[in-house]
């Protein structure tokens, strides 16, 4: 059982346009999938809220308010409008990060171009928002306030190599961190199915035992890690945001 058999994006629905393939793929699935999942249980803890919140209203109140104070301590008073954004993210990334967990699903958040694109996107809407806000006065960034000028020609590379590698950075933590712990869960499983398969059913189950218990436990951590990461990526697009609001400030 090869257990990176998980991660191969497979087409569901061929179609390309102009020799561009565009195929409807597995991973594009569970994207909407995750989107579904978000839009459902909103739609559902706020259609008819209510003074005295039910569960699932509290639980989306809980999440709204953690998300907004996340964004104050990390972005600052001037994130406050970004919330919607920031909120967005947090959400799509933690429910393909725990959607992957189901059997027979799709992490799509394992795959380098996935995370990519969201880590570049967050790349681009903070830089425009610091040129908006700042102007050309926004390539400030590259020489940190107070530094000797003459310290400029090492300063300003280092400051922009930083810069740049913004994306790769966020976009590989999650990447590797899913496919990583997805991978550990694949082999453990595995284990237990040889194990049944070798020594028959009644003996299989017996030393099966532990590889389970094993694969329950990485369940568990699994679960955590995919909270974790999304937390981690809505923490530093936050961060980013305020450098671009606020610069070196």
């Amino acid at each position: 059982m090869d257990p990176l058999h998980q991660f191969t994006v497979e087409t569901i629905v061929p179609l390309a346009i102009g020799g561009v393939d565009i195929s409807f793929s597995n991973s594009a699935l569970w994207m909407l999938l995750a989107v579904a999942a978000v839009f459902g249980i909103m739609e559902l803890g706020l259609r008819g809220a209510r003074l005295v919140p039910g569960r699932l209203q509290s639980l989306i109140e809980a999440l709204y308010s953690f998300v907004v104070k996340t964004a104050k301590d990390n972005a600052g008073p001037q994130g406050r409008p970004f919330v919607p954004f920031i909120l967005t993210l947090f959400t799509f990334i933690l429910a393909g990060n725990l959607l992957g967990i189901l059997p027979g699903s799709f992490t799509f958040t394992s795959h380098l171009v996935v995370t990519m694109a969201l880590a570049m996107l967050v790349f681009v809407v903070t830089t425009a928002i610091g040129f908006a806000r700042h102007g050309m006065a926004y390539f400030g960034i590259f020489f940190p306030p107070g530094a000797p000028k003459w310290m400029a020609p090492v300063l300003i590379p280092i400051e922009i190599m930083s810069f740049v590698a913004r994306p790769i950075g966020l976009a590989v933590r999650l990447f590797a961190n899913m496919m990583a712990g997805h991978t550990m869960l694949k082999v453990f499983a595995g284990f237990s199915v040889m194990a049944i398969e070798a020594v028959g059913l009644a003996g299989g189950l017996a030393l099966a035992i532990g590889p389970v218990a094993v694969n329950v436990a990485l369940t568990g951590f699994e679960a955590l890690v995919a909270v974790l990461q999304a937390y981690v990526f809505m923490v530093l697009t936050c961060l980013y945001l305020r450098d671009a609001l606020e610069m070196h400030h």
